[in-house]
């Protein structure tokens, strides 16, 4: 057994030792994890089993103390001394380009619009008010009846419509409605045109199956607290291809907005006091360094 010590370590400290003292090894603790796994093993086999356990236990135990106390049992081993050298075969450093036009980069570099995500959630909404009404006509013969569900999740009066009164139009609970669904479709939206800048490839993807399928999930586990009339009617697979339906519609209405450089483009005079890079000197290849 020896001990490394590097080549700058000796250099400085000239009056290193050549040797060391360092605590003794032992053998006693797996005396003692033995002896303690025969005391637990003999309540499934014999009482023989833990006896034995018992004696190898206090044995390790005993063993164990004796190396420490009084005192530390310690053994001396020889230093030997090892010079690090740290080479490469590269001559550049690299690199990785992802902005070079910037000093300092903040991804993702561009972004939707406020209004960008205001017009997907408002599309994705149309289009989920379709196929919720599909499955009114098909399920009641009524585009009323999902309008007068969803109203049930904050309106106390449609909880207590009776099934035919459910296909009938209520002014109320159609306000009600309107309002969720729209304010509900405009927060999705906006959070639409703030992620999908994040997913380079297959945006779509993202807002269309992905976030639908988890949102779904989520509304089915807490959908009897929020709404028990609409969680004991409602159809999970209409509700979840309408849901899709949302998210594709919004995704695509929101990638097909252009996009807005985000603040780190902005003029230097504007974002000066948020970024004080500096001043700018050029380096060779055209190269900026604050």
């Amino acid at each position: 057994m020896a001990t490394l010590l590097s080549a700058e370590q000796t250099k400085q400290n000239p009056s290193a030792p050549v040797e060391i003292e360092v605590p003794a090894s032992t053998s006693w603790p797996l005396v003692l994890a033995f002896g303690s796994t025969l005391m637990f093993a003999g309540l499934l086999t014999s009482a023989s089993v833990s006896v034995l356990g018992v004696v190898l236990a206090l044995a390790g135990c005993v063993g164990w103390f004796r190396e420490v106390f009084p005192h530390e049992h310690e053994e001396t081993v020889p230093v030997l001394f090892e010079e690090h050298r740290i080479t490469t075969e590269r001559r550049v450093v690299e690199r990785v380009p992802v902005a070079p036009d910037l000093v300092r980069a903040w991804l993702p570099l561009e972004t939707y619009p406020v209004s960008a995500g205001i017009k997907g959630g408002l599309a994705g909404g149309v289009a989920m008010a379709v196929l919720a009404c599909a499955y009114g006509l098909l399920k009641a013969g009524s585009i009323w009846y999902p309008i007068n569900l969803l109203a049930a999740t904050v309106y106390a009066q449609s909880l207590r419509l009776e099934s035919i009164q459910l296909n009938s139009f209520h002014a109320d609970s159609f306000a009600i409605a309107l309002g969720l669904h729209g304010i509900g479709s405009i927060f999705v939206g906006l959070l639409y045109g703030a992620m999908l800048p994040m997913f380079a490839r297959r945006p779509i993807m993202l807002g269309g199956l992905i976030a639908p399928i988890l949102w779904s999930g989520l509304l089915y586990s807490i959908m009897q607290l929020l709404n028990p009339l609409l969680a004991s009617r409602i159809s999970w697979v209409w509700f979840m291809a309408s849901q899709i339906a949302f998210g594709v519609v919004a995704g695509i209405v929101v990638v097909r907005q252009e996009r807005v450089a985000t603040r780190e483009n902005l003029p230097f005079a504007v974002r000066a006091g948020v970024d004080a890079p500096g001043i700018m000197s050029p380096r060779e290849g055209g190269e900026k360094r604050p």
